[in-house]
């Protein structure tokens, strides 16, 4: 009898299913092994992958590797344009849906 992977069962578990639903995380309805599930994220994945690595073979603490990733969502955020927002940011795209409040309500 084949057994699946342990990467693939642990996704499917009652245990990951719990805490999903504790987290409100909705998960994914398609079948082990379907593309079309990761298919969105490929290509940030792939943005950040070759963005942040440019060779480099590693940090030197696990802190410098965090703050690169950071530094990089910030940047991804907030000034790299996507064809499919109309050659905004993410964080403008989102910004035309719910404008934020550039400034605090007073208390009363």
């Amino acid at each position: 009898m084949l057994q699946r992977p342990i990467e693939l069962a642990q996704y499917t578990s009652r245990a990951f299913a719990d805490a999903c639903r504790l987290a409100d995380v909705r998960q994914s309805r398609s079948r082990v092994g379907s593309s079309a599930d990761n298919a969105a994220a490929e290509p940030f994945n792939a943005t950040f992958k070759r963005e942040t690595l440019k060779g480099r073979r590693g940090w030197p603490s696990e802190r410098e590797a965090r703050l690169d990733a950071f530094r990089w969502l910030s940047r991804y955020n907030t000034r790299h344009r996507h064809s499919q927002l109309g050659q905004r940011s993410p964080i403008a795209d989102e910004n035309t849906f719910r404008p934020t409040a550039t400034t605090l309500t007073k208390a009363a």
